[in-house]
């Protein structure tokens, strides 16, 4: 955030040169509401520029095996460009690197989910993935190991096969 923060204001002295240059060669013949005109121009672009990049600058940097399973695209009305571009400020990622199973219950995955938001902290959460029933339920704290190898107390989610945490996790 502080990275961005210096990437606007440098962007807006850069802005403000490039048309106090331009004004120069022209021998003073632009007003004098050009270079603050263009030193906001430049802040606003730089801000959009990020906004629009931290999705593909944050998913580049996940380690291998987190893979994204859901965007979450957003179109406030204080963005208008967001109508016709729409900006993409929370995703989910599962990590597949560490998805465990059970011999016992070969369809049944245990997955731990990411949440990142643009301005907010990732958060991660459990969750067991039932792939032939098309469900999946948070793990808490009051859940028990069975001696089937099953996991007793789940609150079961029937989210169908098309689930993108269900897909992500189920597929391959």
């Amino acid at each position: 955030m502080l990275f961005e923060l210096i990437a606007t204001i440098v962007a807006g002295f850069a802005g403000a040169g490039v048309a106090l240059l331009i004004n120069r060669m022209l021998v003073g013949r632009l007003p004098r509401w050009i270079v603050p005109t263009a030193a906001g121009a430049a802040m606003l672009a730089t801000t959009i520029a990020n906004e629009y990049g931290w999705h593909e600058r944050t998913v580049a940097a996940l380690p291998p095996g987190l893979e994204v399973a859901m965007t979450v695209e957003d179109r406030a009305i204080y963005r208008p460009w967001a109508r016709v571009f729409p900006l993409v400020l929370r995703f989910l990622a599962v990590d597949r690197a560490t998805m465990r199973s059970n011999d016992a219950l070969p369809d049944w995955r245990m997955a731990e989910v990411y949440a990142f938001g643009r301005w907010h902290a990732p958060r991660s959460r459990l969750v067991m993935v039932d792939c032939d029933g098309g469900r999946r339920a948070d793990i808490t704290t009051g859940a028990e190991f069975g001696e089937d190898g099953a996991i007793d107390g789940l609150a079961w989610r029937d989210t169908g096969l098309e689930d993108p945490i269900v897909r992500t996790a189920c597929a391959g």
